[in-house]
């Protein structure tokens, strides 16, 4: 690497004009030039020109003006050296033939320089000596650049070693009377605590060919069940609890995740560490949204909407549809081509993950969950996307009727998040059931997040959302009598959230929370079901 003064001595501004170097004539008196032989004695014996003695002012200009030069000289021929050792320790260690063509190069400058001295005047533009020496420079720069091996793109992870992702989210609810299931804490409402944590890592595994292999493991612990309500649609107000079949009272971990994946990068990396084009091929335990119906407003519960019809699309996760375990995860394979342009990227994925007792790994994987995505990404000038649409459809052969018995449920979704301006982020989800019957075939889901620029407080945000489970005809037509669930369903549950996320530090948040629940599954008399909540996060 050439240092900053080696920079210096060799760039356009390096040396002096032409015009500088040249010794001026007085109008008064006449200058005595000193003899060319005694220059270039001087100059061959590198002694201080500027010490001679001089007796008039032109002299003592022309003795500082051949000082600068010999400076110059003595830059380049030490640059000379530096570049010729790095191009001897390049060609040793690469064991390359431009060793000969390095060493001829660098002995060639000096001493074509030197036969073509005096061919014009010290100091002038078109002096051969400092042509030559910096065109031997050039030379041995462009040896040094073709010997050294260009950086190659690194994939997710790729040098990095292994990372560690840890955080605990806690959360205190309450709902209210009304909307609080009956026989518990009936006329004061019920309150109730949960923590969850987890633990993420994600290892580089080398490479396969010309594919990037990395392997990801993911803890999970946890206490408390949360607040108990009314039946709803809604399949939880809190999606942030984990429980053991034991109850409160066990403290307990789980392993959510392990699996491999494989990256084969396409092009070079984009902007901001962004990855380029690529495939991708994953296998293992996995949670299925973090792959499909992505959402960058509405996807973390720890952070944003605690309902779960606002963390997921509500078919594919309130009303059953991915078919995964009791806690969200489900064995499974899934591939994916992802094309980055500068102003728009493009993917499509498709995954196959067990479902019902092969979820929990107590049966086959017959008849498993299959779905495929198709996505549109739009671009930032710094190559983030400002925001993205995935359309998907899914198909799963061992989901529950409103029976119980099993039953092949089919659907198509929409997720899209978009932001506008510096502090708006927008998103909306919808979903329908084209097969299968569930308590609701249809859901819209949409909502905003604000940043806290507005009012002092940018790493804060504000965000609402506003949801519609539609009442299938299918359980319409069952609740008919009002004997099944106690009334005659119908209309849409309706559901709004809420929340002001307060950051506290780099690692630390804090989140009023509420919730309002309406005809809460289908029945058009239950009360209002309010809950308010706090949670805190801290992550690392």
């Amino acid at each position: 690497m050439i240092s900053h003064h080696e920079r210096q001595a060799g760039s356009p501004g390096g040396g002096l004009p032409a015009q500088v170097l040249r010794p001026r004539r007085g109008a008064g008196r006449a200058t005595r030039t000193p003899s060319a032989p005694l220059l270039l004695a001087l100059l061959a014996a590198g002694l201080p020109v500027a010490a001679m003695a001089a007796d008039s002012k032109a002299e003592r200009e022309l003795a500082q003006q051949l000082q600068a030069v010999v400076q110059r000289l003595q830059k380049m021929e030490e640059r000379n050296q530096a570049l010729e050792r790095k191009v001897q320790e390049l060609s040793q260690a690469r064991a390359a033939p431009a060793t000969a063509a390095a060493a001829s190069a660098a002995g060639a400058g000096p001493s074509t320089g030197a036969a073509a001295a005096g061919a014009a005047p010290w100091g002038s533009a078109a002096d051969p000596r400092l042509t030559a020496l910096e065109k031997s420079q050039q030379t041995l720069q462009q040896q040094v650049l073709a010997i050294t091996p260009p950086p190659q793109p690194q994939a997710e992870g790729g040098d990095a070693g292994p990372t560690v992702e840890a955080g605990v989210v806690a959360v205190l609810q309450n709902v209210n009377a009304g909307g609080a299931e009956e026989g518990r804490s009936h006329m004061r409402g019920n309150s109730r605590g949960n923590y969850r944590g987890d633990v993420l890592v994600s290892v580089p595994a080398g490479a396969i060919g010309d594919a990037q292999a990395s392997a990801v493991g993911q803890l999970r612990f946890g206490q408390g069940g949360g607040v108990a309500t009314r039946p709803t649609h809604t399949g939880a107000v809190n999606s942030t609890t984990f429980e053991a079949a034991a109850g409160s009272d066990e403290t307990y971990a789980v392993v959510a995740q392990a699996y491999g994946q494989l990256l084969w990068p396409l092009d070079a990396g984009r902007f901001n560490d962004q990855l380029g084009s690529r495939i991708e091929f994953t296998l293992g335990k996995m949670d299925l949204f973090g792959f499909f119906d992505q959402n960058a407003v509405a996807g973390d519960e720890g952070a944003a909407f605690m309902n779960n019809v606002f963390v997921h699309n509500p078919l594919l996760d309130s009303g059953g549809d991915i078919g995964a375990d009791a806690y969200g995860f489900a064995p499974g394979a899934r591939v994916g081509w992802f094309s980055e342009g500068d102003a728009y990227g493009f993917g499509a994925s498709a995954g196959v993950f067990a479902s019902g007792g092969g979820a929990v790994f107590a049966s086959g994987g017959g008849k498993p969950l299959v779905i495929a995505q198709l996505e549109l990404s739009p671009k930032q000038i710094n190559g983030e996307p400002r925001g993205s649409y995935r359309l998907y459809a899914w198909t799963n052969g061992r989901t529950s009727g409103i029976d119980g018995r099993e039953e092949r449920h089919t659907g198509i979704g929409l997720s899209a998040d978009q932001r506008v301006g510096r502090d708006w982020n927008l998103f909306g989800r919808a979903g329908h059931r084209s097969s299968g019957n569930g308590a609701f075939n249809d859901a819209i889901t949409l909502g905003f997040e604000h940043g806290g620029r507005l009012w002092g407080r940018g790493r804060d945000a504000a965000g609402l959302a506003l949801g519609l489970l539609k009442t299938s005809a299918a359980w319409r037509h069952a609740t008919a009598d009002g004997l099944l669930a106690g009334y005659a369903a119908g209309g849409s549950e309706r559901i709004a959230e809420l929340y002001y996320r307060i950051k506290l530090n780099e690692h630390l948040e804090v989140t009023p929370d509420f919730q309002l629940i309406q005809r809460a599954g289908g029945d058009a008399r239950a009360p209002s079901t309010r809950l308010i909540g706090l949670r805190a996060s801290l992550g690392f």
